[in-house]
């Protein structure tokens, strides 16, 4: 962590100190733990077009009396596709453990030629997320784009019927919005690490700027109490993109995995 980061976290953890410590909720978290590593292959129709990777690192951080998940994920465009499209992405979450919520939010990103630095630090006793620019009133529970990924894999799916929708509130660019997705049901899928038993979502997305319908992806997630995704795909405004899984460790369940390639 840079200089700036790390003072960023050290006023986030004397404001608490100077707060009424409410309860924040706890969720019961089976999914996942520290040093678990996810990796992920990004293809354009046939072209390889980038790699993603979603890591825990292995020691817990403190803020507060809080301990905390620190994940990093980042994503870059690889081969041809990083010549007219470049791609290099970092984001930091420091979440929760017990309330699988965010405390900090670190965004570094680089889009084909946009670029954008945020720092984020959430109160929850408050209600207030902070970014360079300005405070936001939040509501319960909010969450950023990493954490809401690591909550979603908590919700108790396994008593979902095909037609029910899950909400999470999350906070982006100083607004927050909720993410939802549809429980389509289950199915089994081939992949290059081989056959996986999974469960199937559509989340409702902004139609029109880049996705060609509201509800023009499809993600594939592992039926068991890992809960990680083995494949997404998307029909954009041009083609589509698919996002598989690569690699993975330090998962802390059996994986649903039928057969291997």
């Amino acid at each position: 962590m840079n200089l700036k980061n790390l003072i960023i976290l050290s006023l986030v953890i004397l404001s608490f100190q100077t707060i009424a410590q409410v309860p924040l909720r706890r969720v019961n978290n089976e999914a996942f733990d520290v040093n678990e590593v996810l990796e992920y292959r990004v293809h354009y129709g046939f072209i390889d077009a980038g790699e993603a990777r979603l890591e825990i690192f292995p020691d817990m951080k403190k803020i507060g009396n809080r301990n905390c998940y620190h994940v990093l994920g980042s994503g870059k465009s690889t081969g041809a596709f990083d010549w007219f499209f470049k791609v290099r992405d970092h984001y930091e979450s420091y979440i929760d453990a017990e309330a699988i919520l965010p405390w900090l939010f670190i965004r570094k990103i680089e889009e084909g030629g946009y670029k954008k630095n945020q720092n984020v630090s959430f109160n929850h006793y408050k209600g207030v997320a902070t970014s360079e620019k300005k405070s936001i009133t939040t509501p319960n529970n909010i969450q950023d784009l990493i954490s809401a990924f690591y909550y979603s894999r908590t919700l108790p799916f396994e008593t979902a019927a095909p037609g029910d929708t899950f909400s999470i509130t999350t906070y982006l660019d100083d607004e927050t919005f909720p993410v939802v997705v549809k429980y389509i049901g289950k199915e089994t899928i081939k992949t290059k690490l081989g056959t996986f038993r999974c469960i199937v979502f559509k989340p409702f997305l902004l139609q029109g700027r880049v996705f060609k319908e509201q509800e023009g992806m499809t993600i594939w997630v592992t039926d068991d109490k890992n809960k990680i995704p083995v494949r997404a795909q998307a029909d954009v405004l041009v083609g589509s993109v698919t996002m598989d899984l690569k690699s993975y460790k330090g998962l802390v369940n059996p994986i649903a995995l039928v057969s291997k390639k």
